[in-house]
């Protein structure tokens, strides 16, 4: 006695049906048509059309329906049909790739790189290395006494900006066709350093290895100096100069003088250059300026010192002198006393703006205090028992600055501890000593910088060049948060949130971006990698299984001025105003 309901398709009609299950015989065939016609008028919102025989039981006129209506509704229907799954079958496409090609790389990485990071070495790192060799298309450089004339510079500031300027040089005399007299370097800035060319870097080195690529030169020939007219023409370019503007405005200066002079020689062409002469910014940054005998020799003696004492050490580069510590501008904490004396010290140069310390430091445009660096060191799982050297100049607060670094790493050093005697001779030249410092630093581990200066700079892009060296350098804005908070929060919460601020900071190789940050500190076109291989990761994993206490390698190079042949491998690359002081100082240098 129940009824059971069902769709089924009749005389091209979709009814439902239902059947009634009664203990009586079957209706006669009248009936049981006249049953169906009946559930045709209740259920006629099923019909597409009507069939033949039911055209008495609606009134006996038949309902047509245009066929180009109906192919109409038909197409668009398949129409929707097709875009919706197509789209979906093209996500579930796309999402399938990455997701299997994300599995396959996790795979390999994991299974061959547990764990945390290892902080004193990057894993990567064997599989590039600095190229900077010239191109089989590279002409030869002209004749001393066929070129265009001579090209006087004069560089400014500290040692590293000085740096920037030389190798800058190089570069516009091989751009002008130019002979390069050797630099003159500034005696009259902040510094007060007469220390020449000569008395840092090794002259003849230089000139011999730049035979190649510029004719360079002590000094302008006597003889040649009588015959002229005038003097040296002198003029000051632009910062950051195209090549063109070298040849448009300098260049016919110089076709005309014979001899001239450009001053204040510091960021005065373009960071962005073609290959070639990226390439010879490379050759004479990390080549051909080479330090003295001395230099090398005391700076070779105090990295033996440490290597004795521990077999892996980090140098960190601390800029905290009063002087530093005015022109950012920033407050740390000295009341009344703090801000009138480093307010003094800002007067010094006239066209700095007035700005909020608190702005400065949410920024993270200040340097570092020794006890941040000291926390970030530990957040970052170094050890109290970690050997640290301090290369820095005279601390603002002093030793009771410095406490707090001393306390969370007591294994201390600086050149005056380790060299005290050697030392004398090079005390009354802060250029000589600044030389001392990037030595120690460049052989370090790990290379940790307070600030952003032009040292740091220099040294990471170096170290990036030399085979991607750990280098660390502060995230302050995002660090600058945490030290805020830092008694709120749990130690091991604090260590969790530094090492996450910190990626993207620690010298990995993947920092490596064509056109981010200067030249001289991202030398994306001459860092090289070989071909990449899974099987590469098979032996790293293997050297991590059996990593000792020492990362010390004692066949590392240490000679300055060789690189790995760049064969069989490719090239990475696919594809503001300065506040001068009343000298035309950047202070920022070093």
């Amino acid at each position: 006695m129940g009824v059971a309901k069902a769709w089924r398709y009749t005389g091209g009609v979709l009814v439902l049906a239902k059947n009634h299950h009664h203990n009586h015989n079957h209706k006669s065939n009248n009936l049981k048509q006249k049953n169906q016609q009946h559930l045709l008028s209740r259920h006629h919102h099923c019909l597409l059309w009507q069939p033949l025989d039911t055209e008495a039981a609606v009134g006996g006129q038949r309902r047509r329906i245009s066929w180009t209506v109906v192919c109409g509704v038909l197409l668009f229907v398949l129409g929707l049909i097709s875009f919706f799954t197509g789209h979906v079958a093209s996500d579930l496409e796309w999402y399938s790739h990455r997701l299997v090609k994300r599995r396959l790389w996790k795979h390999k990485v994991v299974r061959f790189s547990p764990g945390p990071v290892d902080i004193w070495k990057s894993k990567f790192s064997k599989f590039y290395y600095g190229c900077s060799e010239r191109s089989p298309y590279y002409a030869p450089p002209a004749r001393q006494m066929l070129s265009n004339g001579y090209l006087l510079i004069a560089a400014s500031g500290g040692l590293n900006q000085q740096r920037t300027g030389i190798t800058d040089a190089v570069v516009v005399a091989r751009i002008l066709n130019a002979t390069l007299v050797i630099p003159e370097l500034d005696h009259h800035s902040y510094w007060k350093d007469d220390s020449d060319f000569a008395n840092i870097f090794d002259v003849d080195w230089f000139i011999s290895f730049l035979a190649n690529d510029v004719p360079v030169v002590t000094r302008v020939p006597d003889k040649y100096m009588r015959s002229l007219e005038k003097p040296p023409y002198t003029m000051r370019v632009p910062r950051k100069s195209e090549p063109r503007f070298y040849l448009d405005e300098v260049l016919p200066i110089l076709l005309r003088r014979r001899v001239l002079q450009l001053t204040k020689f510091d960021y005065r062409l373009s960071s962005d250059l073609d290959e070639e002469l990226q390439r010879l910014r490379c050759r004479v940054n990390y080549h051909a300026l080479r330090f003295t005998k001395p230099i090398q020799n005391l700076g070779q003696k105090i990295v033996m010192e440490m290597r004795k004492m521990a077999t892996r050490f980090i140098a960190i580069h601390l800029r905290f002198e009063p002087d530093m510590l005015a022109f950012s501008g920033c407050y740390y904490g000295g009341g009344d006393k703090e801000r009138f004396e480093l307010g003094e010290i800002r007067k010094r140069w006239v066209t700095l703006p007035e700005t909020s310390p608190d702005g400065e430091r949410k920024r993270g445009k200040c340097p570092l205090t020794p006890h941040e660096v000291g926390l970030m060191l530990r957040a970052l799982g170094f050890e109290n028992n970690t050997y640290l050297y301090v290369a820095s100049g005279e601390i603002y607060g002093g030793d009771e600055t410095l406490k707090p670094l001393r306390e969370l790493f007591p294994n201390f050093y600086t050149k005056e501890m380790l060299a005290s005697e050697e030392l004398q001779p090079f005390l009354p030249y802060s250029s000589q000593l600044a030389a001392i410092d990037y030595i120690v630093c460049d052989e370090s581990d790990v290379f940790v910088t307070n600030n952003n200066g032009n040292m740091a700079k220099i040294l990471a892009g170096r170290r990036r060049y030399m085979g991607h060296k750990r280098t660390i350098r502060p995230n302050a804005k995002k660090l600058n948060a945490l030290f805020f908070k830092r008694e709120k929060i749990p130690w091991e919460t604090f260590a969790k949130k530094v090492k996450a601020a910190q990626q993207g900071f620690l010298g990995e190789p993947d920092e490596m971006k064509t056109g981010r940050g200067e030249f001289h500190e991202y030398p994306s076109t001459c860092i090289c990698k070989k071909p990449f291989k899974f099987s590469d990761l098979d032996s790293n994993y293997n050297a991590n299984q059996t990593l000792t206490k020492s990362s010390f390698n004692p066949e590392a190079e240490t000679e300055y001025g060789r690189n790995e042949e760049d064969q069989g491998v490719q090239s990475i690359v696919d594809g503001g105003g300065v506040v001068e002081e009343k000298g035309g100082v950047n202070f920022l240098s070093d």
